[in-house]
């Protein structure tokens, strides 16, 4: 990847800060923009996705998109996305689409061309309100099939907020999703509460031994750590094992952390946030003991959603570099670390003007998803 090229534009109209190809709303043909630094050539593969949340590639060479107001949609190639993508059925019939809920985000099971196992997390209605659930359905030929409920956080809480909802899953195959605080920012630092946390389950939605709060009296035992705010990116780095998380802050504060096993990440205790009300938040410290504080922030906030790691070949120059979209900042940054020591952040995409829910690296390109109706799903490949 040179550096010093930048990406070619074609005849194209201005949207928003962002050149896309002429066409209808139902998909178009691929054509380039250019991004901020030239590194890399932009395509707009497709226009007219209903608030998309998440993407995840299939190994026969389609894809599937998940829509917020509850659609979850097929497409066969993943390198044209012609159409509207057929719409899947077999999604469960409590998924309630309200204010941030709805259908959210999608993960293959790390043996799904054996097991055709999709896992994806909603929002869903239950007695007294709303919750985050875990599901899973083996998805195959357009159908979701098999399908279960593997996790559902407790208690539920009314409204839609602060439903964090990412998944991801480690090289043992244990499974991890993120719980929002639900807008009640004490419930984070309960461990009878599922709300402000990460919980880690087996694949099959049962809870393994030696979480850290198993046995413990009065917690549930399905959590991983505690003290978050609304994770809404997540990964775990496939050659390092470390796990990267992203969560929004108040009023700014917004946080990059590294995940692990049983910690305190202060929500609501310790922020560089503050309070809508304009008054402090918690302690009104960044740091106190026995809690861990970010490793990188962002005040004023950008809204971070979507999280993926470089190590693809070609990101060969910014190979284990972070990449988070944001909403609030419409931005797509590249955060380089080194020792746990932010080192260098560049915005990718400083023109898009666009609301970036979801990023994904897959055989050779970044795809984004904006939050957006419509939508759009584009294609960062390097420029060379």
């Amino acid at each position: 990847m040179d550096k010093r090229m930048s990406g070619r534009v074609l005849a194209a109209p201005l949207l928003g800060g962002l050149l896309v190809a002429c066409g209808g709303s139902t998909g178009i043909a691929a054509e380039e923009f250019a991004t901020g630094g030239g590194e890399l050539r932009g395509e707009v593969l497709h226009q007219g996705l209903n608030h998309p949340w998440a993407i995840a590639f299939l190994p026969d060479g389609g894809a599937l998109i998940s829509e917020r107001p509850g659609q979850l949609r097929y497409f066969p190639d993943a390198e044209n996305f012609e159409g509207r993508g057929d719409l899947v059925s077999g999604l469960p019939d409590d998924l309630v689409a309200q204010n941030q809920g709805g259908l959210l985000d999608l993960v293959l099971h790390p043996e799904f061309e054996d097991n055709r196992w999709l896992y994806f997390t909603y929002a869903a209605q239950a007695d007294g309100g709303q919750t985050t659930r875990l599901a899973r359905g083996q998805f195959a030929d357009g159908v979701l099939e098999e399908v279960e409920i593997l996790f559902s956080a407790e208690p539920v809480a009314r409204g839609g907020r602060h439903l964090g909802s990412r998944i991801v899953f480690d090289a043992d195959g244990y499974v991890y999703v993120s719980v929002g605080d639900r807008g009640d920012q004490d419930r984070a630092q309960k461990k009878d509460d599922h709300a402000g946390s990460i919980v880690r389950l087996y694949d099959d939605g049962s809870v393994p031994d030696d979480n850290p709060f198993v046995g413990e009296q009065g917690a549930h035992p399905e959590i991983w750590v505690t003290g978050v705010r609304n994770p809404q990116g997540m990964v775990i780095d496939p050659e390092t094992g470390i796990f990267w998380q992203n969560e929004h802050g108040p009023r700014g504060g917004d946080e990059v952390n590294i995940i692990e096993r049983g910690l305190n990440y202060g929500w609501p205790v310790i922020s560089h946030g503050g309070a809508y009300s304009g008054g402090p938040i918690g302690s009104g410290e960044s740091e106190k003991e026995g809690m861990e504080s970010a490793l990188h922030y962002w005040t004023p906030a950008i809204a971070p959603s979507g999280m993926a790691i470089l190590r693809d070949p070609a990101f060969a120059d910014w190979d284990g570099d972070l990449l988070v979209g944001g909403l609030r900042g419409q931005t797509l940054r590249k955060l380089t670390f080194e020792d746990r020591e932010l080192v260098e952040e560049v915005d990718l995409l400083p023109d898009l003007g666009r609301r970036i829910r979801d990023v994904r690296v897959h055989d050779g390109a970044i795809y984004v998803l904006t939050d957006h109706n419509p939508g759009e799903l584009i294609r960062l490949t390097p420029t060379d």
